[in-house]
């Protein structure tokens, strides 16, 4: 099983993408956008370009909107230019929280995120200080409902993944980066539908709060997803069992 379980934040997470469905699309479109730029349109010679396609396939976006979006890369569509930036922090209790932004204003950006984090009672941390705690992973969540853990495994683990855990109606599944792309497509290859898919920042330890600290942890992370410049936010915060943000 994993050591990194993360039901119920990811139920935190899924409720919160399910209210903002276009706002999830923005940020894709941002994503693919910047992928084409940096190293042109073409799926077979960019992987970081099929990734963020897979992964606006995984969350059902239209083709339309994907190929307008690697057109608006690639200049053969007026777009913008995004720059990528990183920023790590402490919310209050202690939680390290990795954010990651594409934005075509860094000044914005910054004022932005440090009103955020000064309102909320965070603060920015030091260079490296929260990135060590964190590894990259591609993580495959599915429906616990609709598909058995041994039948999501039963693919998964053949063609590469490291992990198939399942707990509270979602099952995850794990892997090496290099591999992401080619469970996922071995799972939609055998029709499974996906809830998400992405490469992640994974905490190699979690921390858990009582519940008033979790919940000015979750404030702060909503709000900083909220972010039209933020694109992921990743932290270590585990979601006490049982726990209702009322």
């Amino acid at each position: 099983m994993s050591g990194h379980s993360k039901w119920a934040t990811i139920k935190h997470a899924k409720g919160a993408a399910d209210a903002k469905r276009g706002q999830m699309f923005t940020k894709l479109i941002k994503e693919i956008s910047i992928a084409a730029r940096m190293g042109g349109g073409s799926l077979d010679g960019n992987p970081r370009l099929r990734t963020a396609v897979l992964k606006a396939r995984a969350a059902n976006m239209p083709k339309d909107n994907i190929d307008r979006a690697v057109k608006k890369g690639t200049g053969e569509l007026e777009g913008v230019n995004y720059e990528e930036l990183i920023y790590e922090a402490y919310a209050p209790g202690g939680v390290a929280i990795f954010i990651e932004v594409l934005t075509d204003n860094k000044n914005r950006a910054a004022a932005d995120i440090r009103n955020i984090l000064t309102r909320a009672g965070g603060q920015l941390a030091t260079t490296g200080s929260v990135s060590r705690l964190f590894k990259r992973m591609g993580v495959i969540t599915l429906d616990g409902e609709k598909y058995t853990e041994d039948a999501v495994m039963e693919v998964a683990i053949e063609s590469g993944a490291e992990d198939v855990a399942a707990s509270d109606g979602i099952v995850e599944v794990t892997s090496a980066p290099e591999d992401f792309e080619s469970v996922l497509n071995a799972l939609q290859a055998k029709e499974f539908e996906t809830i998400s898919a992405e490469v992640n920042m994974i905490a190699d330890a979690e921390i858990t709060l009582d519940n008033e600290a979790t919940a000015k942890a979750l404030r702060l992370i909503d709000k900083l997803e909220e972010n039209e410049d933020v694109q992921h936010v990743y932290s270590n915060i585990a979601i006490p069992e049982g726990y209702d943000a009322g």
